[in-house]
């Protein structure tokens, strides 16, 4: 059997995650049969939009029920390491950086692919940027390969 892929997150993003999957399965579910039951009442379901609409909602949301379910049982949660380096990144840590040779500085927190959301500032352990950052000091140059070429970065801030 394959092996079931971890997700890295925070006890506060697995908790995010558990609320959003207690809602799907006592509010949504229920929705969605509603409008699925209201949608046979109007007869002819080769021709029933409203039916299909319905039954495909149905399908989006159970499909969300079991990936949310797999990520909640196979989450890794990122607890304060105190054998590393305050100064070192890694996941569960903000890290500021400049772009060299005069960008500005930007600032993430590294979590797991579970929580990231780059508006947010948080992005992914598995990003091209986090990947190069993951490991690294305050003041360490790091070159970040991003799909639209090399770009290189000084670390200023690990918190």
């Amino acid at each position: 059997m394959a092996e079931e892929k971890e997700f890295y997150m925070t006890q506060e993003g697995k908790e995010k995650l558990q609320k959003e999957l207690d809602h799907l399965r006592t509010e949504k579910r229920k929705e969605v049969v509603e409008r699925i039951k209201i949608a046979r009442s109007f007869g002819d379901l080769s021709e029933n939009s409203e039916y299909d609409a319905a039954k495909d909602e149905q399908a989006f949301v159970e499909s969300r029920i079991a990936q949310l379910e797999n990520m909640i049982r196979n989450a890794v949660i990122i607890e304060e390491d105190e054998s590393t380096s305050p100064n070192v990144v890694s996941i569960g840590k903000t890290v500021s950086f400049v772009e060299l040779p005069d960008g500005d500085e930007e600032e993430y927190t590294i979590v797991g692919s579970a929580e990231s959301d780059p508006f947010e500032g948080k992005i992914s352990n598995d990003s091209p940027m986090a990947k190069s950052l993951l490991g690294k000091s305050i003041g360490d140059e790091v070159v970040v390969q991003t799909p639209g070429g090399d770009i290189s970065v000084r670390i200023v801030n690990v918190k």
